[in-house]
């Protein structure tokens, strides 16, 4: 199989594999080259991958994401993720690169929740003229 993940600005993965494992909202799953075609929505969590030439197990931890396996080609699509040799480097990293995103993020909804909040109340104030 053809493995893919594809972040917005690059091709962190493309490399020949025997077997692909991943988290879904109903639990792990894994991929083997005569699988079915099957589509999942990927949750955050690891994600995992045997190499075709040298046997070797690789692991990525991946943000929410979409997983396609469509004939010999399985594309993972997902905003943010880290590749790791061992678990745990990776693990730390995960951590210290995941949970600053995450401050960023709440920063940002607080920052459009206070927009919408603003639009809706100044349209409200406009109902009352007309």
């Amino acid at each position: 199989m053809r493995l893919k993940v594809l972040l917005p600005t690059e091709v962190l993965v493309e490399e020949e594999v025997v077997k692909v494992t991943a988290e879904a909202e109903n639990g792990s799953f894994c991929l083997l080259p005569r699988h079915i075609d099957f589509v999942a929505a990927l949750v955050p969590g690891l994600l995992s991958f045997v190499k075709a030439g040298d046997g070797l197990e690789e692991f990525l931890a991946v943000d929410e994401g979409i997983l396609v396996k469509c004939g010999p080609e399985v594309l993972v699509s997902t905003r943010q993720a880290v590749r790791g040799p061992e678990l745990g480097t990776l693990k730390a990293t995960v951590e210290k690169t995941f949970k600053v995103l995450t401050s960023q993020e709440k920063r940002a909804r607080s920052a459009l929740a206070n927009l919408e909040a603003n639009f809706i109340r100044r349209f409200l104030k406009l109902e009352e003229y007309v």
